[in-house]
């Protein structure tokens, strides 16, 4: 499958039945994902940068286009990018840089780290605007998000969430994303409120058929397959520090089928 097969893939995917995106880290996960059956894989911001010994927010721009030409060319299903901020003023540059890299998709969020604030809607809407008009040059089926990101920022509005959605939307994104939503009336109402694809974050104590059942499109898991990853990486390091178990050594994995 082709760049330009794989964009025609993932818009299909948005307008057939609903599907989990799970969000690899690195090249052996993202391969081990799509060796589990996943349609399509999205990165993660700061699983990316947990790879670079760094906190969410410290990975350059190069350095996440690197990272997309790495898992675009070990595996064959479509993939989505955590663009974050855009990197910067102009969040279209970004897209181009990602999708010559081999993504077909990629969200744009409404957090301004250097400020330490949300952009005002408008503002907001504006560059994912400017996000989508690349988007739609780069010739690809690119698939645009646009994030809301109120809910995990300190203003958990429903009706903000809403306002800000129904205006990326009418900015050109092709899907809208509000993580932090807790239940399913919240989901639904951001689902009735906006004709465009919701992605939902997986949370612990929801399930994908309650996210589903209440319009959601596509649900993401965000950083937390790195960190059930890295838990257990901590949970057998720490036998090892403290008791000399040598036990916790044990898993045999089918890397040949996986990898292979």
């Amino acid at each position: 499958m082709d760049q330009r097969e794989k964009g025609e893939r993932f818009r299909a995917l948005h307008e057939g039945e609903p599907f989990v995106i799970p969000n690899p880290w690195d090249a052996g996960s993202a391969r081990v994902l799509e060796a589990l059956g996943f349609e399509a894989l999205a990165t993660t911001s700061s699983g990316f940068a947990f790879t670079l010994g760094r906190l969410d927010g410290a990975a350059t721009l190069d350095e996440v286009v690197e990272h997309v030409r790495v898992l675009a060319a070990v595996t064959a299903v479509p993939l989505s990018v955590d663009l974050e901020n855009g990197h910067g003023p102009d969040p279209g540059e970004a897209i181009r840089r990602v999708a010559e890299a081999g993504a077909v998709g990629g969200s744009i969020e409404d957090w301004d780290p250097e400020a330490n604030r949300l952009y005002d809607r408008d503002e907001a809407a504006a560059r994912v605007a400017a996000a989508a008009a690349v988007a739609r040059d780069v010739g690809l089926s690119f698939v645009l998000t646009g994030r809301a990101e109120n809910h995990i920022r300190g203003n958990p509005d429903l009706a903000d969430t809403i306002d800000r959605v129904q205006a990326y939307a009418q900015a050109g994104a092709d899907v809208v994303y509000a993580p932090g939503l807790r239940t399913a009336d919240e989901i639904r109402a951001v689902c009735e409120a906006v004709r465009r694809p919701v992605n939902v974050l997986a949370l612990p104590g929801f399930t994908r058929t309650a996210a589903f059942e209440a319009g959601a499109q596509r649900i993401s898991v965000g950083g937390a397959l790195a960190w059930v990853a890295a838990g257990a990486l901590v949970q057998a390091a720490e036998r090892l520090r403290d008791d000399g178990d040598f036990s916790v050594l044990s898993a045999r994995l089918p890397l040949g089928e996986w990898l292979g």
